[in-house]
């Protein structure tokens, strides 16, 4: 996210800039740099901006892996892989850091006689190599904040348990939760029934943390949760949105415990198709904490545990009916799991499962997602919807012509539907194709973005769609419970009217949190796999092309999916012609052509935990194609010559 410099204050509030990463999977910008940019409108008060040049390499402060020298002079290694050069440190500018500490530090005037970029120590983090270390770089890296201030942790302190009063109790009720096995807030229960009256139908009830009773709208808890927007995830900790005694205490729906909750009972068909529903206020307990691996398994081997596990079961298999019918996009892009053992050490990289389980639970959540929405407009409140637009016509553009070079083809014109795009996925399922196309489908999707006006869900091909579901690590989510908690009468701790007026900006604000935890989350899992593939600098690789630049390649390898750059100065000496439109680099003149998608064989020879940058070499004999898709043995080596480009 950006700001324009020097906006003044009586012009109003700034726009807001979400700016366009220069390369997959990159930040686009380092924290306090300056770029000139082009904007393009992306709604009321918001621009998408792409750089064109950056405007001084002067940041507001830097990042990086302190080593103290023998000299007066010490030596600052920037986080960011971005960097072009290193900092020094002064004598006497150190702050008391220790060597391979990581360290925050502010830049000094320059010493142009001396060409160095000295910088002062103003903050100490802990030791690289730590267990902790490569979260918290991307913690400070993002301005993530980790502290609650005292008036939030009094609140959160003082909140005691919800008592039945005017709720509707529904202790009895087999409620579950189903969450992954490293879960600790528990915000979303379910159940569901045949319903008796209409053969094939079904009852389900989802019941979500009533966050609202203990953060009202104005006090201390509201303004840190409003700051922070929502929670952030890695894989050695998580930066909550609330303190830990509301989020893994009184609001985490634990088994066997009573809890307040907001819930929602709907009917659908057999066909999946919501015939009905109705919201309440209720108290309830959850009668077991499952994981998603546990569910599939009982499932599976017809063992309910005890608990209604079929008929969550059976009418999921109804709500994929209507998912198919109305034709939604459904990527396969599987997540990887980063493991690490006591020490902070990456014991393994692996896809996490996909299990039926998971589905579940994603399709009870839109039920009830879109029920919140539907309701919401019904009684004229506002709501904070979740907005995905269609794909711009330049992203169509881009799609097409890389389907194209698969064979693939896309209807024409600009309105695409998500069902067009499905089909594509479902066309290349199972072929060595798959992973790419998925990923390069995502890659052509408009962002999801939260506002009060609504424009529709595109992916899931909704008309309205709003987050219900989960309060405890959403602020979005929230606002629909108190919106909804106002308009029915529900409580006196419902939306306020100040914030009713302010949505547009809060829309803006959790948008942007919410791009920011998905860059630091990203940033760290780089890391860690970085700092797993180290291990393995030297070793070949079975990779495809996922990025082609004008100055070189990006490669993912296909068991990890650790990505790294392939540099135009280690492919074999030719002259280089980039061509943006086939997304190619030709050589003039052996006629060897890499593309996207191409499967390659790649070396390991760089891997750095500390930026999260990994740079590989095509290998010697790697399959590269020669003017079309199919792959040959390239005869030449890389020479290690800088081979000219265009």
């Amino acid at each position: 996210m950006a700001r324009p410099v020097d906006w003044a204050k009586e012009a109003g509030r700034p726009p807001m800039i979400l700016m366009t990463p220069e390369a997959p999977g990159h930040p686009a910008l380092a924290p306090g740099e300056r770029v000139l940019v082009r904007l393009k409108p992306a709604g009321p008060g918001r621009y998408e901006g792409r750089t064109i040049r950056r405007v001084g390499d002067m940041p507001a402060r830097v990042l990086g892996i302190f080593h103290r020298g023998r000299g007066p002079v010490h030596r600052l290694v920037p986080t960011d892989r971005r960097a072009k050069a290193e900092w020094t440190i002064p004598a006497g500018q150190e702050n008391g850091a220790q060597d391979n500490e990581i360290v925050l530090a502010e830049p000094m005037p320059r010493q142009h006689r001396l060409g160095l970029k000295p910088a002062r120590v103003i903050e100490r983090l802990g030791r690289m190599g730590d267990a902790r270390s490569i979260s918290l770089i991307a913690i400070h890296t993002h301005d993530i904040p980790t502290v609650f201030p005292p008036e939030a942790e009094a609140e959160a302190k003082r909140a005691r348990k919800v008592r039945l009063g005017k709720r509707t109790d529904l202790r009895a009720l087999p409620l579950i939760t189903i969450d992954g096995a490293d879960a600790r807030d528990f915000d979303d229960a379910v159940f569901a029934e045949a319903d008796s009256d209409h053969r094939g139908s079904y009852r389900i009830i989802v019941a979500i943390a009533d966050v609202a009773h203990y953060v009202k709208p104005g006090s201390a808890l509201d303004s840190v949760a409003r700051e922070r927007g929502n929670s952030v995830y890695f894989p050695d900790r998580v930066v909550p949105m609330l303190p830990e005694a509301l989020s893994n205490g009184l609001c985490s729906l634990r088994p066997h415990e009573d809890r307040g909750c907001l819930f929602v009972e709907m009917h659908i068909d057999r066909h999946g198709r919501k015939t009905g529903h109705r919201f309440g206020r209720g108290l309830m307990r959850s009668a077991a904490r499952l994981t998603y691996e546990e569910v599939q398994a009982a499932h599976d081997a017809g063992d309910p545990l005890g608990l209604p596990i079929a008929p969550l079961y059976a009418a999921f298999r109804a709500l994929l009916t209507a998912r198919q019918a109305r034709g939604t996009l459904d990527l396969d892009l599987p997540e990887r799991k980063v493991v690490l053992d006591d020490a902070g050490h990456v014991v393994s990289v692996s896809p996490r499962p996909r299990l039926d389980s998971h589905r579940l639970i994603e399709e009870f959540m839109i039920l009830a997602n879109v029920a919140a929405a539907e309701e919401l407009e019904r009684l004229h409140r506002p709501c904070m919807y979740r907005d995905h637009p269609p794909p711009t016509d330049e992203k169509l553009d881009t799609l097409r012509r890389f389907l194209d070079g698969l064979g693939v083809s896309l209807p024409a014109g600009d309105r695409v539907h998500p069902r067009d795009l499905d089909r594509v996925l479902r066309s290349v399922a199972g072929t060595p194709d798959a992973p790419l196309v998925n990923e390069i489908v995502l890659r052509s999707q408009s962002q999801a973005s939260y506002s009060p006006d609504n424009i529709g869900h595109f992916g899931l091909a909704l008309p309205r769609y709003a987050h219900f579901t989960s309060p405890i690590r959403r602020y979005a989510d929230l606002l629909v419970h108190r919106a909804l908690i106002r308009g029915l009468r529900l409580g006196t701790d419902g939306l306020a009217g100040d914030q009713a007026t302010d949505f547009e900006a809060i829309g803006e604000h959790i948008t942007a949190t919410e791009r920011r935890a998905q860059l630091a989350e990203r940033d760290a899992t780089d890391r860690y796999l970085a700092a797993y593939m180290s291990r393995q600098v030297g070793s070949h690789f079975a990779a495809r092309i996922s990025g082609v630049m004008r100055f070189g390649l990006f490669v993912t390898v296909a068991d990890s999916g650790a990505s790294g750059i392939v540099p135009m100065a280690s492919l074999p000496d030719d002259y280089w012609q980039f061509d943006e439109r086939e997304q190619t680099l030709t050589g003039r003149r052996t006629g060897v052509v890499f593309r996207l998608a191409q499967e390659v064989d790649v070396l390991l020879s760089e891997a750095n935990p500390v930026t999260g940058g990994m740079v590989f070499h095509i290998l010697q004999g790697a399959r590269v194609a020669n003017g079309g898709r199919g792959g040959r043995r390239h005869p030449h080596a890389a020479s290690g010559k800088r081979p000219r480009s265009r």
